[in-house]
């Protein structure tokens, strides 16, 4: 499967520049309906919102064709700049496919650095993968190579991530690298 990347991006968003924190308005992301994306980005974008939806383009076979697709970097989220007042919040809300602003109580901006950073990225076309956010501290699990299933707590160690498997009963545990294995979280 061959992968090229694009995004789409509201007229205002081509043409964004950073503003200083506090005085304008910032990132967010917001959580969408499964496969609704693209829609949401093209009705908030109609709506005047700046949207920023990466995606990526795919080409898909099937036993008689074969076609290239785009599908959000990121299913299910999309970016909004905006200022928080309660009527873009509306506006937002009231969006068909939107299920709500990503945050603890409240909408949580993105710093502008992490959208410059997926932009700078995505038009770069060097190779990436998506992988698992990981935690160290969190329970993981490697996937493939020959210690495929074991589970062990992510620490880092030098600079160097690490699986600690500990025996609880005799209190003793066991650390191995693992930067060159997949993890995932259990």
């Amino acid at each position: 499967m061959s992968v090229s990347t694009i995004s789409y991006e509201s007229t205002a968003a081509q043409q964004w520049t950073v503003a200083r924190a506090g005085d304008g308005p910032q990132w967010y992301v917001i959580h969408t309906r499964s496969q609704h994306e693209k829609s949401v980005a093209r009705q908030l974008d109609e709506q005047g919102i700046t949207i920023f939806l990466p995606l990526v383009s795919e080409v898909h076979r099937w036993s008689d064709r074969k076609k290239v697709v785009q599908l959000p970097l990121f299913s299910c989220y999309a970016f909004v700049h905006m200022k928080m007042l309660p009527e873009l919040w509306y506006t937002v809300m009231q969006t068909n496919g939107v299920l709500r602003f990503v945050g603890a109580r409240e909408a949580a901006p993105i710093a502008d650095s992490e959208i410059e950073s997926i932009r700078q990225l995505l038009s770069s076309k060097l190779p990436y993968t998506l992988c698992p956010f990981l935690r160290i501290g969190q329970r993981v699990r490697i996937h493939g190579g020959a210690l495929e299933g074991v589970e062990g707590i992510l620490v880092a160690r030098n600079g160097q991530r690490t699986l600690v498997i500990s025996v609880e009963p005799i209190q003793r545990s066991i650390a191995i690298r693992i930067d060159n294995y997949q993890v995932e979280p259990v």
